[in-house]
């Protein structure tokens, strides 16, 4: 019953995710402290980025690199801002659905357990009845056996259907 329900909340959080990583990338430019801190943190991954790129194509490392003018650098850093939020976002709802999903999977393997431990108790205790069925009837075999070794006359025969002492 509550799988839909979650599902649905899913759904509801990452669809109005997307407008607030927009409502992030606005107000990233708007506030000066914030602006200068992403502004940093925007020209260290542009730099990072280049880095990696040269090393990649085989360029060489030591080259200057240019710096982003102060616009993309705030552009920049409210995308990845964006898409950090719907990515931790997507992430979370991923994390929390594998959560619930391995919760009920134990649950399932606990009840499977449980049965299975049913049964085994239960063949346990057939074949110690088999056993002391086995013990009954080899009493009675060997009573029978005894009986008839010596000599005693059986208190009831049963001839063409009608029952009488012999």
């Amino acid at each position: 019953m509550i799988l839909p329900f979650a599902k649905l909340a899913t759904l509801v959080l990452k669809t109005i995710c997307k407008p607030i990583a927009k409502r992030i990338k606005k107000q990233a430019g708007l506030h000066p402290q914030f602006r200068h801190s992403i502004i940093n943190f925007a020209q260290a991954n542009h730099r990072f980025k280049t880095k990696l790129q040269r090393r990649i194509y085989g360029h060489a490392i030591d080259a200057a690199i240019r710096p982003l003018n102060e616009e993309k650098a705030v552009q920049a850093a409210a995308d990845l801002l964006g898409e950090l939020f719907v990515f931790t976002v997507a992430g979370t709802a991923l994390i929390l659905e594998v959560q619930r999903s391995s919760k009920a999977e134990a649950r399932k393997e606990a009840l499977r357990k449980q049965e299975l431990e049913a049964l085994k108790q239960r063949d346990e205790d057939l074949a110690r009845e088999i056993e002391m069925l086995k013990y009954k009837i080899n009493e009675i075999e060997q009573g029978q056996g005894l009986g008839s070794f010596l000599n005693f006359r059986n208190p009831l025969s049963i001839e063409g259907g009608k029952s009488k002492w012999i």
